[in-house]
């Protein structure tokens, strides 16, 4: 049976640790403060923000919330991110994507500013992930990943990793951050020749490819590591990620649940980005 990387006690530690960070900051007449800025009523939306909310009350974080109607145009979309900009008492913002227009959420993204970019959506961000230096943070999923890993003391240094994904919100980035840690690092996609043969290579193994249950058995091999990124609905109507955890869990080392592993710690990574920010404003 697989240890189980659940993300509880993982995102429970980074919000212990917040929670004394924001005191200490208060101390010195500074309350972290995340804007939330989202464009209509999408279910999944509302659902992500509630529980940021929820992981910024625990961590002594102060939320305002930026809500804009479905059919806004893209100059009140603008109009939103300079006034986030401009105000000084937000640290952080976080923007609900995607948006119903995808010119407008690039301009909002390119016009965000990056030092209070707590999700890496802006192209300066994307830059610091890969180059190690500038402004702004890597997207909340992706260094959800690398937290579980730090957590669990899952050895990466010399490590062969395999990455299935090549999104701008895991794939690309968690693939830096692996490599950062000295792991020898293979970003897969749907056209990778033979992908279960590479991934049985891997000593740690990203599954984001945004396909339920596209890891199966013969993907996997005893030893491994899985952090299965996706979220997914099954036919059952339950929650389900990218790996099928039934045929998957037997055989390998440890595996990080759905629900209940990295979803669980997405929220706090963002809590540690809107108080590091902060931090950075002293």
């Amino acid at each position: 049976m697989a240890q189980l990387l659940k993300g509880a006690p993982v995102a429970a530690a980074l919000s212990a640790e917040l929670a004394n960070r924001s005191d200490a900051l208060k101390a010195q007449g500074v309350t972290p403060t995340l804007a939330i800025l989202r464009v209509g009523e999408r279910p999944d939306d509302i659902s992500y923000e509630t529980g940021a909310v929820k992981r910024c009350e625990k961590t002594g974080i102060a939320v305002k919330k930026v809500l804009l109607p479905a059919g806004s145009t893209s100059e009140e979309l603008l109009k939103a991110v300079r006034q986030i900009n401009g105000d000084p008492a937000v640290h952080g913002c976080l923007m609900l994507r995607p948006l119903p227009d995808a010119d407008a959420e690039w301009a909002a993204c390119c016009m965000l500013s990056p030092e209070k970019d707590v999700d890496g959506v802006t192209p300066s961000a994307l830059g610091t992930v890969f180059t190690g230096r500038g402004a702004g943070y890597p997207p909340c999923t992706a260094q959800a990943c690398m937290e579980i890993l730090s957590y669990y003391g899952i050895p990466l240094d010399g490590k062969r990793a395999v990455v299935i994904g090549r999104s701008l919100v895991v794939g690309r980035p968690v693939s830096m951050l692996l490599q950062r840690r000295n792991a020898t690092v293979t970003m897969c996609h749907s056209r990778t020749a033979d992908l279960p043969a590479v991934c049985r290579e891997a000593d740690v193994l990203i599954a984001a490819a945004g396909q339920a249950g596209m890891v199966d058995a013969s993907y996997v091999r005893s030893g491994q590591v899985v952090i299965d990124v996706g979220i997914h609905v099954n036919e059952a109507g339950k929650l389900c990620g990218d790996a099928a955890f039934d045929a998957v869990e037997p055989v390998v080392e440890a595996i990080t649940p759905v629900p209940g592993g990295v979803g669980a710690v997405t929220t706090a990574v963002l809590a540690k980005h809107v108080v590091e920010a902060a931090e950075r404003c002293l």
